[in-house]
């Protein structure tokens, strides 16, 4: 077991090297977690938050905090409906002319989840209504997203994951953005899970590596809801 790890570790890494490209220079970080809180049979609540930086825990350069109301179709098929808001600062001009933003946006998502073999697939399809305000000017935009995620268990404990998503504009220019990850996970407990993995964001004019850092708590809250009525 242990030499499957290391040679893990080994290929996560090598991954990382290879995949270095033109674009912005620092490795950058996203810190994040998701929560799925299921409070009746069929419903749950999303709960994310996202910090990210220009380098690795330093230079922020933006904040997502995103919610939703998810409705459980049945164990392989969820129907999301929420709300995001984003700060992104523009001060290390990510892109050309890139400034100071807030966004509202309101997105409609559907995930549909099965198994081949080993491995559990997840398809993500989202639309996206963005509200953007550049302090002089407001803009509102809409884009498409489908992700496929790809899990592999290795134990009952450590697990790879892999996705790749692309982003497509509904105005202007179509192709957005696309981002590739890979990342090594493990099960806390039943509920408690984390993961540290590599993403290549690709967007049309520059690419850029950030190295992921993931908690996911799925806790049941049914019975708290219960009390409460």
């Amino acid at each position: 077991m242990a030499k499957r790890i290391i040679s893990l570790l080994i290929f996560l890494a090598s991954f990382y090297l290879t995949a270095q490209e033109t674009g912005e220079n620092k490795l950058g970080s996203w810190h994040m977690y998701f929560g799925t809180n299921k409070i009746a049979e069929q419903w749950s609540i999303h709960t994310e938050a996202q910090l990210r930086y220009f380098e690795n825990g330093k230079n922020f350069n933006q904040l997502l905090l995103r919610t939703g109301l998810n409705y459980h179709i049945d164990a392989n098929a969820i129907a999301t409906i929420g709300y995001g808001h984003i700060t992104t600062d523009g001060s290390f001009e990510e892109f050309p002319d890139e400034i100071d933003s807030k966004e509202h946006r309101i997105f409609q998502q559907f995930i549909l989840k099965n198994k081949v073999w080993e491995f559990n697939f997840e398809h993500r399809y989202r639309l996206e209504q963005r509200f953007l305000d550049f302090g002089d000017r407001t803009d509102t935009q809409h884009r498409a997203r489908y992700r496929i995620q790809m899990t592999l268990p290795l134990t009952d404990i450590f697990f790879l994951n892999f996705y790749d998503e692309i982003f497509l504009n509904l105005q202007d220019e179509v192709f957005g953005q696309n981002r590739a990850y890979v990342a090594l996970g493990i099960n806390v407990t039943e509920n408690l899970s984390a993961q540290v993995g590599y993403l290549k964001n690709h967007f049309p004019s520059a690419n850029f590596d950030r190295l992921q850092i993931g908690v996911f708590y799925n806790p049941d809250l049914r019975g708290v809801f219960k009390k409460k009525s």
